[in-house]
């Protein structure tokens, strides 16, 4: 049903902008001994904007630069690829500060549960 859904999506917007030009893109962090993915950021491409929808590494990973140096790489692939805004959205007690630290920028938030919980929306030119 999700792919019957996202193809028909996808085949109107085609028709309508004359664009076909999603892409997923992933960077990751890979164990070097073993060559099992530990972490990274997955999103996609798409009409000249790039999403980051989502982010992970591991507790054991974080503070060392590690996130940043995959933000980085990120942002420049969509640079790249014609990207000229960047959007995702966190969770009030995930990573909004990191981000913010980062250059982006708030453009919303949504209250969600547990109670003093939100889903925040930034954003970023790049």
């Amino acid at each position: 049903m999700q792919q019957l859904l996202n193809d028909g999506l996808n085949s109107y917007n085609d028709e309508v902008t004359g664009y076909s030009d999603r892409r997923p893109l992933a960077i990751t962090v890979q164990d070097p001994e073993t060559g099992e993915v530990l972490g990274g950021a997955t999103g996609r491409t798409s009409l000249g904007m790039l999403f980051l929808e989502l982010f992970h590494l591991p507790t054991s990973l974080r503070g060392s630069g590690l996130g940043s140096e995959i933000l980085q790489m990120f942002e420049d692939e969509g640079r790249r690829r014609g990207c000229r805004v960047a959007m995702l959205f966190t969770i009030s007690f995930q990573a909004p500060g990191f981000y913010e630290r980062h250059g982006w920028r708030r453009f919303g938030e949504i209250a969600c549960d547990p109670p003093g919980t939100s889903r925040v929306f930034m954003t970023k030119d790049l």
